[in-house]
């Protein structure tokens, strides 16, 4: 037996085969993911940017009323749904200035947490063949070296050269899964890494509109 890897998995057993389909089925499922988010990451940020850019022009006056007449579109990013909804709020809150800024607040805050979460969509997916694509991996091996101890004792004879084979053969398996798992684990801290930065950017922005609530209804000057 030459050890390459067409030789080797042309001697590998049913067992080893189907823990290699599981590992490459993992790995094509976290590549659909991280392909998918980065995709809906770059729209997102270049929306919200979009959205900023015009909104904060005018909120930039104080017309807290012309802002929420204002519709910029669907494509306003995850931040324009947050503060759109807190200009919803504020357009159908009472003329009492603690409801209204309450009022806001809480839709800010709602709106927020399923931004995050949609963000976080798919994440779990790359978490969890990161953590155990290893372990499957391992499995394999596991069962590989077993298979090789199992033929040993059939053929009566020991040494490396007996078992050589099955051994290279079952740590193919531990291979793969560190092959998978690695990618997995990388771009899950990067996205993750991405959604915090992106959930501090709304809950700043979340503020500095409130503030803006604050000030405008203090002022008197809120209209339904």
């Amino acid at each position: 037996m030459q050890f390459t890897l067409a030789d080797i998995w042309h001697h590998t057993g049913l067992f080893a085969r189907l823990i290699i389909f599981t590992l490459a089925i993992m790995s094509v499922a976290s590549l659909v993911v991280m392909a998918e988010r980065i995709i809906v990451f770059r729209k997102t940020r270049s929306d919200s940017r979009n959205f900023a850019a015009k909104m904060g022009a005018i909120l930039a006056k104080g017309d807290l009323t012309t802002a929420a007449n204002t519709n910029l579109g669907k494509d306003v990013g995850h931040l324009g749904r947050v503060i759109n909804s807190g200009l919803t709020a504020y357009r159908i809150s009472p003329g009492n200035k603690d409801l209204a800024v309450e009022s806001v607040a809480r839709a800010l805050e709602r709106q927020a947490q399923r931004e995050v979460q949609s963000l976080k969509r798919g994440l779990g997916l790359l978490a969890t063949v990161g953590s155990t694509a290893p372990f499957v991996g391992l499995l394999g091996t596991t069962m590989g070296i077993v298979n090789a101890f199992q033929l040993m004792a059939a053929a009566g004879s020991g040494g490396l050269a007996t078992i050589s084979a099955g051994i290279s053969e079952a740590l193919i398996t531990t291979a793969f899964g560190l092959l998978v798992a690695i990618p997995a684990v990388m771009a899950y801290n990067f996205l993750q890494g991405w959604v915090d930065a992106r959930s501090v950017d709304i809950s700043e922005s979340s503020n500095e509109f409130l503030d803006v609530v604050a000030r405008h209804v203090g002022g008197g000057s809120h209209a339904a």
